[in-house]
Protein backbone atom coordinates (compact mmCIF):
# COMPACT_ATOMS: atom_id res chain seq x y z
CA UNK A 1 0.00 0.00 0.00
CA UNK A 2 1.47 3.41 -1.00
CA UNK A 3 1.88 5.77 1.55
CA UNK A 4 -1.50 8.09 -0.32
CA UNK A 5 -3.45 4.90 -0.21
CA UNK A 6 -3.00 4.86 3.39
CA UNK A 7 -3.50 8.13 4.42
CA UNK A 8 -6.37 8.64 2.33
CA UNK A 9 -7.73 5.14 4.37
CA UNK A 10 -6.86 7.14 7.75
CA UNK A 11 -8.24 10.29 6.63
CA UNK A 12 -11.59 7.98 6.20
CA UNK A 13 -11.35 6.21 9.23
CA UNK A 14 -10.62 9.74 11.34
CA UNK A 15 -13.81 10.94 9.35
CA UNK A 16 -16.05 8.43 10.47
CA UNK A 17 -14.81 9.07 13.67
CA UNK A 18 -13.13 5.25 14.04
CA UNK A 19 -9.90 7.30 15.22
CA UNK A 20 -9.60 10.47 17.52
CA UNK A 21 -8.04 13.61 16.79
CA UNK A 22 -4.66 12.46 18.70
CA UNK A 23 -4.58 9.05 17.03
CA UNK A 24 -5.01 10.60 13.40
CA UNK A 25 -2.58 12.72 13.90
CA UNK A 26 -0.04 9.85 15.68
CA UNK A 27 -0.76 7.63 12.32
CA UNK A 28 -0.09 10.22 10.25
CA UNK A 29 3.25 11.14 11.11
CA UNK A 30 4.12 7.27 11.33
CA UNK A 31 3.41 7.21 7.71
CA UNK A 32 4.92 10.15 6.47
CA UNK A 33 7.94 9.18 8.81
CA UNK A 34 8.32 5.99 7.34
CA UNK A 35 7.84 7.37 4.06
CA UNK A 36 10.93 9.79 4.31
CA UNK A 37 13.18 6.82 4.67
CA UNK A 38 15.27 4.94 1.72
CA UNK A 39 13.61 2.35 -0.32
CA UNK A 40 14.64 -0.92 -0.52
CA UNK A 41 16.24 -0.38 -3.76
CA UNK A 42 18.20 2.50 -2.97
CA UNK A 43 21.96 2.26 -2.61
CA UNK A 44 21.86 3.95 0.57
CA UNK A 45 19.37 0.87 2.00
CA UNK A 46 22.51 -1.32 0.96
CA UNK A 47 24.81 0.52 2.57
CA UNK A 48 23.25 1.00 6.06
CA UNK A 49 21.45 -1.28 8.24
CA UNK A 50 17.87 -0.50 9.24
CA UNK A 51 17.83 -0.57 12.59
CA UNK A 52 15.80 -2.56 15.03
CA UNK A 53 14.66 -5.66 12.41
CA UNK A 54 14.56 -8.26 14.72
CA UNK A 55 15.04 -10.96 11.98
CA UNK A 56 18.01 -9.45 10.32
CA UNK A 57 19.28 -9.11 14.37
CA UNK A 58 19.12 -12.63 14.40
CA UNK A 59 20.36 -13.77 11.88
CA UNK A 60 23.65 -11.92 12.52
CA UNK A 61 23.59 -12.79 16.02
CA UNK A 62 23.94 -16.56 15.10
CA UNK A 63 26.95 -18.08 15.78
CA UNK A 64 27.90 -21.97 16.42
CA UNK A 65 28.54 -23.12 19.63
CA UNK A 66 31.85 -24.44 21.64
CA UNK A 67 30.45 -25.61 24.14
CA UNK A 68 27.23 -27.55 23.30
CA UNK A 69 28.64 -29.44 19.96
CA UNK A 70 28.89 -33.02 18.53
CA UNK A 71 30.13 -31.91 15.23
CA UNK A 72 30.55 -28.67 14.46
CA UNK A 73 28.35 -26.61 17.01
CA UNK A 74 25.35 -25.73 14.55
CA UNK A 75 22.88 -27.24 16.22
CA UNK A 76 24.55 -25.90 19.80
CA UNK A 77 23.82 -22.28 17.96
CA UNK A 78 20.63 -22.35 16.59
CA UNK A 79 19.10 -23.52 20.04
CA UNK A 80 20.86 -20.84 21.23
CA UNK A 81 19.17 -18.59 18.81
CA UNK A 82 15.75 -20.24 19.02
CA UNK A 83 15.64 -21.44 22.68
CA UNK A 84 15.06 -24.57 21.44
CA UNK A 85 17.05 -27.84 23.13
CA UNK A 86 19.88 -28.87 20.44
CA UNK A 87 19.12 -32.47 20.11
CA UNK A 88 15.36 -30.81 18.56
CA UNK A 89 17.51 -29.82 15.92
CA UNK A 90 19.90 -32.76 15.69
CA UNK A 91 16.64 -34.57 15.04
CA UNK A 92 15.54 -32.23 12.46
CA UNK A 93 19.01 -32.07 10.82
CA UNK A 94 19.29 -36.20 10.75
CA UNK A 95 15.50 -36.13 9.42
CA UNK A 96 16.17 -33.70 6.80
CA UNK A 97 19.51 -35.82 5.49
CA UNK A 98 16.98 -39.04 5.06
CA UNK A 99 15.06 -36.88 2.76
CA UNK A 100 17.31 -36.89 0.07
CA UNK A 101 20.18 -35.51 2.14
CA UNK A 102 19.28 -32.00 2.47
CA UNK A 103 19.85 -31.94 5.83
CA UNK A 104 23.61 -32.91 5.42
CA UNK A 105 23.88 -30.65 2.67
CA UNK A 106 22.36 -27.60 4.95
CA UNK A 107 24.30 -28.66 7.98
CA UNK A 108 27.46 -28.53 5.84
CA UNK A 109 27.35 -25.30 4.58
CA UNK A 110 26.18 -23.43 8.34
CA UNK A 111 28.66 -24.82 9.71
CA UNK A 112 31.01 -23.21 6.97
CA UNK A 113 29.62 -20.03 6.64
CA UNK A 114 28.31 -19.44 9.78
CA UNK A 115 31.43 -18.32 11.87
CA UNK A 116 31.84 -19.42 15.75
CA UNK A 117 31.11 -18.05 18.88
CA UNK A 118 33.78 -15.85 20.69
Amino acid sequence: MSDSEELNRLADLHQRGVLSDEEFTRAKDRVLSAGARPSSSSAYAYATPQGGAPAVNAINAFRRSRDDRWIGGVCGGLARLSGLAAWFWRVVFVALTMCAGGGMLLYFLLWIFVPIED
